[in-house]
């Protein structure tokens, strides 16, 4: 387990001219050494943050629906804009992306509600009112005085920094998919035959990684080869709409998993930071290494979608008498068990953005993830204690719903531990 240093061996500077430094949209600040100092006293709860997620999640995914890959993008932006946020005024951890130091006498909780409601009003300003309501809630828990005007003004610092680092980063690109319908190539797909969704999402520029093309997989098995035919006869079979060999256990968990994923992981760290008591500081590192590594997995998978172009099972089984393999047959009236995507196939997003999240949640538990994740579309809850089963059964869902083929989930869950390490090891870091 990761085990952060004292607070006391944080930085030991001040912030000198605190209004002009901190003044809105400030990216500079002065400082001076200062003395040392007592033990600080404990980090705050981590009530606001918890709080602020859950607005989060009822902005982007309630009023604003976006597409559940598009989700992860932003959870990022959020949690990245709130770490810093938090690690500036109290400590402990490596900001991100940042050098501007806040006053230890701010109120890391206005910060932190400041940034989060800052970052969403910028790109949601349609929702003004519900967050500027929240976040008239949030500084009624703060005491008034120079410790939350000084947060306040540190936290729309650090979402500005968030906000700047993202202009011209590809989002909402016009990119286009221009490859032509081929055997093993992806096209829309049944019932609702649209268009590839998100494909400026491939050319995004990620929050951590340098490229997306860092952990870009090798590509797909060919569809004339054994390990093709063996993928086609396992999905035809297991995920099929009507299988007569997909159990109990695995529908099951096809279903639980169709729910938008994002959500159900922003719940699972909430919940974890509840039951495992984090304070603010840890918290806030815990959404901001998840939620950024889960957006760069998402912009990685949808790099090798864009680029390999792989087509769905439903159009693989129905057109495999196109894909020159002996091996296959063709099935026109075959469907899944879920609803296919506007995507193709490979890699998978699911588990591309699973890979990354337990990675980053076994690194900071030691192993024992204890990760608790519900379910709208089941109305189940599960426990996962070791990410290898959680990942297990995200691969596993996408193939019993017919949605993907093993090759895909196994590739995505790969490159996801990839983005998951790599996180770690290059930002969020105990402050040494």
């Amino acid at each position: 387990m990761e085990t952060p240093r004292p607070r006391t061996l944080r930085r030991r500077t001040l912030v000198v001219g605190l209004t002009a430094a901190l003044t809105l949209g400030a990216t500079t600040a002065t400082t001076v050494a200062a003395p040392d100092r007592a033990p600080a006293p404990a980090a705050p709860a981590a009530q606001v943050l918890l709080d602020w997620n859950e607005i989060a999640v009822a902005t982007i995914n309630g009023d604003a629906r976006r597409y559940a890959a598009e989700q992860t993008v932003w959870y990022g932006f959020v949690s990245a804009a709130v770490y810093n946020a938090v690690v500036g005024i109290e400590g402990r951890y490596t900001p991100y992306q940042w050098d501007v130091r806040g006053p230890r006498e701010a109120s890391a909780e206005a910060a932190a509600a400041a940034a989060a409601h800052r970052v969403l009003l910028t790109y949601f300003p349609k929702s003004k009112a519900r967050l500027d309501a929240a976040y008239t809630t949030s500084l009624k828990n703060v005491p008034d005085g120079q410790a939350e005007q000084l947060g306040v003004a540190y936290g729309r610092q650090a979402a500005d920094r968030v906000v700047q680092l993202r202009v011209n980063d590809g989002r909402g690109a016009p990119v286009t998919f221009t490859q032509s319908p081929a055997p093993g190539v992806w096209r829309p797909t049944p019932p609702e035959n649209a268009p590839f969704h998100l494909p400026w999402l491939a050319k995004t520029k990620p929050l951590v990684l340098d490229s997306a093309e860092r952990f870009l997989p090798g590509a797909p098995p060919a569809t004339n080869s054994r390990r093709y035919a063996r993928d086609v006869a396992e999905v035809r079979v297991l995920g099929a709409k009507n299988s007569k060999v997909r159990t109990p256990r695995q529908t099951e968990t096809a279903r639980f998993f169709a729910d938008v994923l994002p959500v159900q992981f922003q719940a699972g760290y909430r919940d974890h930071v509840k039951r495992h008591g984090l304070d603010l500081v840890d918290a806030a590192r815990l959404f901001a290494a998840a939620n950024t590594a889960t957006a760069d997995a998402t912009i990685t998978a949808w790099n090798a979608k864009y680029t390999y172009a792989r087509w769905r099972p439903i159009t693989a089984i129905r057109l495999a008498d196109t894909d020159s393999n002996a091996m296959t047959t063709a099935d026109p009236a075959w469907e899944p068990l879920l609803r296919t995507s506007a995507d193709p196939d490979y890699v998978s997003g699911h588990s591309a953005a699973t890979g990354a999240a337990t990675t980053v949640l076994h690194r900071l538990t030691g192993g024992n993830i204890d990760f608790r994740i519900s379910s709208a579309v089941t109305g189940t809850t599960r426990t996962y204690t070791k990410a290898a089963d959680l990942n297990r059964d995200v691969n596993g869902s996408r193939l019993w719903g017919g949605v993907h083929f093993r090759t895909s989930g196994e590739a995505g869950d790969r490159l996801g531990q990839q983005v998951g390490t790599y996180t770690l090891d290059h930002s969020f870091r105990p402050v040494s």
